[in-house]
């Protein structure tokens, strides 16, 4: 009995994280023309953001903001960098190399 209680126990959990990361989606925001293709985007705690680069040149896209923190460094066309946002707030997004390239992310429970 005690066995049969283990098993369905962790048959539950392996359910639940199942289910907890089909939840969480992925979003991807291309750099396109020196801009990011979204200029604001929406997203719950957890999500993960693709920062995909679709220049022929580099970009370096990073934020200093509170909620998240992150410098994904310099990466060439055809690459992607990806964040996952595991806080509430409002997260400004920029690159290094092009200062008038700026998104904002919002996170939200």
């Amino acid at each position: 009995m005690m066995k049969t209680k283990t098993i369905c126990a962790a048959v539950a959990l392996a359910l639940g994280s199942v289910a907890l990361a089909a939840y969480a989606a992925e979003r991807i925001v291309g750099q396109k023309d020196k801009q990011f293709t979204v200029k604001a985007l929406k997203i719950k705690v957890g999500e993960a953001v693709d920062f995909r680069n679709d220049d022929s040149f580099f970009h370096n896209v990073f934020s200093l903001s509170d909620t998240k923190s992150f410098d994904l460094g310099s990466f060439p066309q055809g690459q992607s960098r990806r964040v996952v946002f595991d806080k509430p707030g409002i997260v400004d997004v920029e690159c290094s190399i092009h200062p008038d390239m700026k998104m904002t992310v919002t996170v939200e429970k």
